[in-house]
């Protein structure tokens, strides 16, 4: 008999590739890990892992038992959320992490409508980038990740994952007000080719969207400043430090003295936000209503 909790360790070994990631992740030791996966080799009859110095890999009979691990997992997530409505599920707490932006604008507006359609539900909320919420979920740390979509994310198929869209939006450019082009409309991005860039750190999804709307025109953007504050790349492009491109949403109330907001000339770059739950777990019935919250809160955004 296969033990599901011996599955949950597997997939974690496959998603952070190495037995000491995914035991930080489990909040287990490195020793645990390693003789849980043991035993579940034991009760397969079959070499699942392939250890090496430089991390873990899986072998062809470990991907088979991941691609049925996927599927047990999500079917255990569904059984636990019938049980909970059950026995109602009008109370309780769920882990939500998001990105700053995003809660600002879709999940503190959720927040109200849950205190008024679901009080019995309590939210708690954790700052974390889009690229560290969805592995949260994976990970049984948080029960929602709000996200946006970046290079090598989890895909809308991902076995493991229920994605909710919840809204797109473009990025401006965001240039000196002393710039030749300040004092235009939309600006071609090709334009600013020659320009030093401010931007966000590599491996934020932000700096993927920036970095890919700059390829898409014909050029490398050279990132002379790096900040994942929003309004410390705005404060340093007001200072005539460069230029950059800022989600729309993270401009909202902020002080734009010295620089000029421009809208990017042809098709904008964007970032695409969405909810993600580990599968099956979306019809849970203290989830659902944190989903239904969401997606009502972009809508009237």
């Amino acid at each position: 008999m296969i033990e599901a909790r011996r599955l949950h360790i597997l997939r974690a070994v496959a998603d952070h590739g190495t037995v000491t990631a995914a035991a930080a992740a489990l909040y287990l030791t490195p020793s645990a890990v390693s003789q849980q996966l043991t035993a579940l080799e034991q009760e397969t009859g079959h070499r699942l892992v392939d250890r090496s110095a430089r991390g873990v890999r899986l072998t062809p009979a470990g991907e088979i038992l991941l691609a049925h691990t996927n599927a047990v997992l999500a079917q255990l997530e569904r059984a636990e959320a019938e049980l909970a409505a059950y026995s109602s599920g009008a109370a309780g707490t769920v882990t939500l992490a998001a990105f700053a932006t995003g809660i600002g604008l879709v999940v503190a507006p959720a927040l109200t409508r849950l205190a008024e359609t679901a009080p019995g539900i309590r939210v708690r909320v954790q700052d974390a980038e889009g690229d560290a919420s969805l592995p949260m979920v994976l990970d049984r740390q948080v029960d929602v990740a709000v996200a946006v979509e970046y290079r090598g994310a989890p895909g809308a198929d991902d076995a493991r994952l229920t994605r909710v869209p919840l809204y797109a939006e473009p990025f401006d450019a965001v240039l000196p007000v002393t710039h030749p082009l300040a004092g235009g409309g939309r600006v071609p991005l090709a334009d600013l080719a020659k320009d030093a860039w401010i931007g966000p750190f590599p491996g934020n999804p932000c700096h993927d969207v920036v970095v890919l709307a700059c390829e898409q025109a014909g050029f490398q953007p050279v990132m002379e400043h790096t900040s994942d504050d929003f309004r410390a790349v705005v404060a340093l492009a007001s200072a005539g430090a460069g230029v950059a491109l800022v989600p729309r949403s993270a401009l909202r109330g902020m002080d734009v003295t010295g620089v000029a907001v421009r809208p990017v000339d042809g098709i904008a770059p964007t970032r695409r936000v969405f909810a993600a739950v580990r599968c099956g777990a979306e019809e849970h019935p203290l989830i659902a209503p944190v989903l239904a919250a969401l997606k009502d809160a972009a809508a009237d955004d």
